[in-house]
């Protein structure tokens, strides 16, 4: 087996340009989720590390709002290309530490390596509009201006792509920025901010705080830190809204989902298996969009059933690192402890356990946190389970009647962060993209991520703020409106 082990020292925070020791009492071990493996240390920093990044970035601030979008870019494509170079070495970071598959691991950080190319366009994505004579004589235009200093609190399942949902268009729009990766995947960010120092970047524009929930709470009250970006569970997203918007500060928040798929009678079953298995069990189930509950309609029901526990049994699990697993373990045994007990309580609320994925042996990696795929069928609509979200390679199954009682279960929920439908008929898909209450809907699809030119939408408890991630949302997050109106007499001139 191969050692994992990366780095023996606590890993530094990097402030002002310079990677520099937190000033920590405590720390946390980093560890390979599939080996067990302590991979590095990773520093709690205290508030005054976080003081430290926001002057850092208040300073720099002056200087960088005022050089030209179209030098800023420049960064971004010198990024671009560094992060294309190193793709692999990210990836098998991303492995090491998060346990995604490599294939999973280099199309995350594929989806970051876009959003790169987006902001790259910040020169006619930031531009406002004009109109002459409002009045006579009189002329007015609207401009859009950086906010100053933001930040960026990461989650642990996607620690290359989704830092990049934010950050390049922050600092492409103007923005200073501080990033705090998850406690749990910090090494990832560190390769990163690796790369961005060697794009050249002033010092303080890009600064890198590591920490837990101290660090946290010390972003959310610092008065410099004028807006913040945030994606992880919906408690600790409506936490980080609520605490942020009392202290002034625009917020965006990505929270938790329940994502239902529904299956029609005319689906084609085969792409149908493939997709949702793919979407259910990809990522080990960890992540925002992952399919939770699949709702056959009508005839659907026998043949669907049977082909995705075939697929959930057939599944290769196990550590990342090998080309031929198709999924990794969870990020944690009490992540692991959690989903199966998760799985019981489903049990327990009557629905039956047709694939069960607990306490399996992977040969060589038994100090893994692992669990195979695992399907829940005839899960009550009302029990407990069909409203939590999981976080694991666990797909709950329902049947209904027709696609009016699928569309309304979907409804019913207090998530919205995806709905999926699989049919052939044009009339059933645009019915569902029209009344189904999510902010990401997937006709066919079964993970419907947005490419970086659109925003990640999400709905309801799913997401606290106006405007989301990437694409145009993302540049209207990171700037602000002026409108400027003008008047020039004719005889200005004579007064000098």
């Amino acid at each position: 087996m191969e050692s994992a082990a990366i780095a023996p020292n606590p890993l530094p925070n990097y402030i002002n340009g310079e990677w520099c020791a937190s000033h920590a009492t405590e720390f946390l071990n980093v560890v390979n989720p599939a080996t067990a493996e302590v991979l590095t240390k990773v520093p709690l920093s205290p508030q005054s590390d976080v003081n430290a990044a926001a002057t850092a970035a208040a300073t720099a601030y002056h200087s960088w709002r005022r050089t030209p979008p179209t030098e800023r870019v420049q960064y971004l494509f010198k990024l671009k290309f560094l992060l294309e170079e190193h793709l692999d070495e990210l990836a098998r970071t991303i492995t090491l530490e998060c346990g995604k598959t490599l294939a999973e691991s280099r199309g995350e950080m594929q989806r970051a390596i876009e959003n790169v190319e987006v902001a790259c366009g910040i020169p006619m994505l930031m531009q406002g509009y004009n109109l002459e004579d409002i009045a006579r004589g009189i002329d007015e235009i609207m401009i859009r201006q950086p906010v100053g200093v933001v930040a960026i609190i990461a989650p642990f399942n996607f620690p290359g792509m989704i830092p990049f949902w934010f950050l390049p268009y922050a600092i492409a729009c103007g923005n200073t920025c501080i990033v705090k990766p998850s406690e749990r995947v910090p090494l990832t960010m560190q390769k990163v901010f690796e790369l961005l120092e060697n794009t050249g970047l002033p010092k303080g524009v890009i600064n890198l705080v590591n920490g837990a929930k101290e660090a946290v709470d010390a972003i959310l009250e610092h008065p410099t830190i004028r807006a913040i970006s945030f994606v992880g569970s919906s408690p600790v997203a409506q936490y980080v809204y609520s605490r942020a918007a009392t202290f002034g500060k625009r917020v965006q928040c990505q929270g938790g989902a329940k994502n239902p798929i529904i299956v029609l009678p005319d689906a084609d079953m085969e792409m149908t298996t493939r997709i949702t298995a793919d979407s259910a069990f990809g990522c080990a189930g960890q992540r925002c969009l992952a399919a939770s509950l699949a709702v056959t309609v009508g005839e659907a029901r026998h043949t669907f059933t049977e082909a995705i526990a075939n697929s959930a049994q057939t599944r290769m699990v196990g550590y990342g690192l090998d080309e031929k697993v198709q999924m990794g373990p969870v990020i944690t045994s009490q992540s692991r402890d959690r989903i199966e007990g998760l799985i019981q309580q489903g049990a327990n609320e009557g629905a039956t356990v047709l694939v069960d994925g607990r306490n399996p042996k992977i040969s060589g990696y038994e100090q893994g946190n692992f669990i195979r795929p695992t399907i829940l069928q005839n899960v009550n609509p009302n029990s407990e389970l069909a409203r939590t979200e999981v976080f694991g390679p666990v797909l709950g199954l329902m049947h209904l009647d027709t696609i009016e009682d699928a569309i309304a279960l979907v409804n019913s929920g207090q998530w919205g962060n995806m709905a999926c439908l699989f049919t052939n008929s044009g009339a059933a898909a645009r019915k569902f993209r029209y009344e189904a209450e999510a902010g990401n809907i997937g006709i066919n699809i079964g993970v419907a991520a947005p490419m970086a030119f659109f925003p990640f939408s999400g709905w309801k408890d799913s997401f606290y703020g106006d405007l989301h991630g990437q694409g145009r949302h993302a540049v209207e997050f990171f700037t602000q409106t002026k409108v400027v109106v003008e008047r020039w007499p004719k005889d200005w001139s004579r007064q000098f």
